[in-house]
């Protein structure tokens, strides 16, 4: 179940051009699919992880997610796509807790402590290897390309559209007398075309699969605050949604980086309101 729901879309992902979110996944399908699932064959009523996020029932009996106290372990962001069942049958006990707090915690019951720093890599890859990992699952991975600058002009060569993510400076190969990101993967012609910073602000997105926590779809206008990466503080943007559960972004403030494949995270204060999946950036 992990390697259709979890690996092999993402292997798919990253050969296409996009920049996947596993870990958004597999609390959907794994954490809180599976295991929830399986949790409650053994007869037990709750799933608890050690999350940073808050969950409320309102009075209308509708469950609520939220970011977390700290806001800088909150990790509501990659819950954005539970539904109201799966909320109602998990605990998050770090809730209100800062990470300092919880490692007092620990040490005065004589938990073992892991004093190393949290954790940034993918669960089901060695650090530092996934561009290997991305060949290891698909063969045809790894092909050569150009690489363009925004001028169109062609500066160098890729060797495969995985190595790369949107927003990347470093590693590129090009040496152009100023800095360079990675603007766009385009599949399609196999290229790469980076640009400095400035062109690769955008205040445009389409989304893709929406998800909402409680139901608010039949909207069609929405002004919140969206993130559309972990951690990016987003801006106030404009929802447009269409049918075939999809919408338009339109940020009050330039993004860096928007990536097809990440998640665009709709905020009212500090309750996830849903989100979707980033789809496409109109060329600018």
């Amino acid at each position: 179940l992990f390697s259709e729901k979890i690996v092999e879309p993402f292997v798919d992902g990253y050969v296409s051009g996009e920049t996947p979110s596993p870990c958004i996944q597999c609390n959907s399908f794994i954490k809180f699919g599976f295991l929830l699932e399986r949790a409650q064959q053994l007869n037990c009523k709750y799933v608890a992880t050690g999350h940073y996020a808050r969950v409320k029932k309102n009075h209308n009996g509708h469950y609520q997610l939220f970011s977390a106290k700290d806001p800088e372990k909150d990790q509501s962001y990659f819950l954005h796509r539970l539904n109201q069942y799966q909320l109602e049958h998990l605990l998050f006990p770090l809730a209100d807790l800062p990470k300092s707090e919880v490692r007092k915690f620990s040490k005065k019951r004589g938990l073992p402590i892991v004093s190393r720093g949290d954790s940034q890599d993918l669960c089901f890859i060695e650090e530092g290897k996934l561009a290997e990992f991305v060949e290891s699952k698909n063969k045809s991975a790894s092909i050569r390309g150009d690489i363009i600058d925004h001028n169109g002009e062609i500066v160098g060569y890729h060797n495969g559209l995985h190595k790369y993510t949107v927003g990347q400076r470093s590693g590129l190969g090009v040496a152009l007398g100023e800095r360079m990101y990675v603007k766009r993967l385009n599949k399609n012609l196999n290229q790469i075309e980076i640009a400095p910073r400035p062109g690769i602000m955008n205040s445009i997105c389409q989304l893709r699969d929406l998800h909402w926590i409680n139901n608010i779809s039949n909207n069609k206008k929405l002004v919140c605050q969206v993130k559309p990466r972990y951690r990016s503080n987003g801006s106030i943007a404009n929802v447009t949604i269409f049918e075939n559960n999809e919408a338009q972004v339109d940020f009050n403030e330039p993004q860096f980086a928007l990536a097809p494949g990440q998640a665009a995270v709709f905020y009212n204060d500090d309750e996830v309101l849903g989100g979707g999946w980033i789809d496409s950036v109109p060329l600018k």
